[in-house]
Order: C-alpha cells, then structure tokens, then sequence
C-alpha cells in the first residue's frame, strides 16, 4: 500500500514529482481505468478517493489515486480521519495513493502520524517537499534558477542567472517557460547546439526578451504608486493583449511592490548600508535601492500595504481561474488610500 506525500508551493516541482510516479506505475495502455484525481476541496471526492484506493487496477501494471489539494494532512476532520484508517489498511499492494498540498503537513494530526509512519514503513512511499526559495532568499533563487538549468541542459554565468533572478524571481513555472523560449532563440541565432555540450544563453539574449517585458512591468507599477490607475490598466490590457503571461507580470508587479516596502520599512528604522537593505528586500542588484527611495519617497506604508494587498487578492484571483483583465479591474478600481506622505 504505497502512499506518497507530496507537498510544497513549487507546482512546477510537485507535478514533475507526481508524473514520475505515474509514469514509473501506470501502464499507459489501462491509463483511463487505472488514473483518478480527485479534488480534496471536496468532501465527496475525499471520501470517493478512500473507496477506490481499496480497489486493484485492471489489466498489467498499477492503479494510482491522485488527491490535489489534500486535507489528510492538514485540518483533517474526525469523520473523515476514522475513514482514512479504516482504508489504509485495505490498499492493495499494486495500488498507490499520491496526497498533494501545497502546505506543510500539520505534524500534530493523527491522520499525519499515521500516514508518515505507513511512508516509513513502505519502501515504495515517499514524502517529498517542493518548496520555492522565499522572495528575499537570493541565494535561494540563484540555486533554484541553476537546477533548471540543468535539468535543461542550459548554461548562464552569474551575471545572467542574476539578471533572471531579478526579472523574474522565484516562479519555476515562468522560469522554465522562459528558458524554453531563450533556448529557441539562441538556436535560431547561434545554430543547433553541440548536444554533449549545455547550450549557452548570454546575457544579451535574456535581455531582449525578459528584460524588455520587466521594463513594461514597473513602469506599469510606477503609474500604479502614483495613483494612476486608468493608465495602469490600459497597459495592462495592451500586455495581456499582446502575449504576455499574467502571472508573470503580476509576480513582477508584487516584487516590485514587496521590494518598496522592504526599503520604506528598513529606512524607517534607520538601516543605512544598501547592501544590507538590498540582502533583507531581496533585490539582486544593491544600486536599485536609490531608484527604490526616489519612487517612494512622501509615499506612507499604510499606502504601500494598500497595494501590495491589491496585488495579492489579483495574483489569487488568477491562480483560481478568474480572467486575468476582470481581476485586475475589479482590484484596482475599487476605493483605496490615496498615496500620501507619511
């Protein structure tokens, strides 16, 4: 009875992880009789992902029962934790339950207990933790940009990956999707690539086709620190219109924003050194700090909070499926403080 736990706010990370198992388990000639995922957000399913754990799979190879969003581990209740015992116990050997949530499991839950100690006890479970580096954790960022890297077969120099960083941040989605593209580029510059060698993206190409996207993006949160938000949302829509992924320029939206509270808050309580103030706001480059308190200064913090917690709800508005313009309008045009000086 192999259960695999799966948990962390890399998505990118936990589906590569979650497609391994399937891959090494299913048969893809039974697939369709042999695959169920199911939505934990629901009680019906959770109790629907309990009944077909019990079952064998049909045909050759194995059976696997996937629960997104998993409440097993995390605000489990009574009723459904007595059931989860009951069913654990009764998985078939050939039958693999796999719980995904993007939060850490909650250690003092009997269900956690009893599902570590099954893991511990089945060499074919596993608990594996997928979890982004924090906004502020530059080095953090770099390994996670250098992984990618080399998972695809890429090269850049610490210039570049800083460059990525700085752009992007800590989005593994964006950040393989945008080095697919680089890649492309590059080979219809440079020619196909030595494929023993890894294929080397320079500095020049990331800036041509991230950088001028970024650009796009703080000008955008410029008008939106200046209070200007019809003009901000006209460039929104010209971006969206034009291609440009909404998550990433929402991420850029809420670093730039984070990065100015970070500094008003930091100059607030008198740190000088920017290099300090740069290291604790995350920002790669420590020369941004002077742009930063040129942007915000007469700004308050109250303000600052405004709209970082604007961008936050667009951001969740997009990741649950709203259309990315309507979650920016019915954010950005409702009632806010107006930027005034602290």
């Amino acid at each position: 009875m192999p259960i695999h736990l799966i948990w962390g706010d890399d998505y990118e990370a936990s589906n590569r992880e979650i497609e391994k198992i399937i891959q090494t388990v299913i048969d893809p000639a039974w697939k369709s009789f042999n695959h169920s995922q199911l939505d934990g957000n629901d009680p019906k399913q959770n109790l629907r992902a309990l009944e077909e754990i019990q079952s064998a799979p049909l045909g050759s190879g194995g059976r696997i029962v996937l629960v997104r969003r998993s409440p097993f581990c995390n605000g489990c209740s009574i009723e459904l934790a007595s059931k989860l015992e009951q069913a654990i116990q009764l998985i078939p050997d050939n039958t693999h339950l796999i719980l995904n949530n993007a939060n850490k499991p909650d250690k003092r839950l009997r269900t956690t207990k009893l599902i570590q100690k099954q893991i511990q006890l089945n060499n074919f479970s596993q608990e594996k933790s997928c979890i982004l580096p924090l906004p502020w954790d530059i080095n953090g960022q770099r390994n996670l940009v250098k992984n990618i890297l080399q998972r695809l077969h890429l090269k850049m120099d610490e210039e570049t990956i800083d460059l990525i960083v700085e752009s992007i941040g800590n989005d593994s989605s964006l950040l393989i999707t945008e080095f697919q593209k680089l890649s492309l580029f590059s080979e219809a510059i440079n020619g196909q690539a030595n494929k023993n060698e890894p294929q080397e993206i320079t500095k020049e190409l990331v800036k041509k086709l991230i950088e001028n996207n970024s650009t796009n993006a703080l000008e955008i949160a410029n008008f939106l620190l200046k209070g200007e938000r019809i003009i901000a949302l006209n460039k929104i829509q010209s971006l969206l219109k034009n291609g440009e992924p909404a998550l990433r320029l929402i991420t850029t939206l809420t670093g730039q924003s984070r990065g100015w509270l970070w500094v008003h808050l930091l100059d607030k309580e008198g740190t000088q050194d920017v290099k300090e103030i740069a290291k604790l706001a995350g920002i790669a480059n420590p020369k941004r700090i002077f742009i930063i308190r040129k942007q915000i200064q007469g700004k308050s913090m109250q303000a600052l909070l405004a709209l970082m917690k604007k961008l936050l709800k667009i951001e969740a508005s997009i990741k649950s499926g709203t259309n990315p313009i309507d979650s920016f309008k019915d954010n950005l045009l409702t009632e806010s403080k107006i930027l005034t000086k602290s």
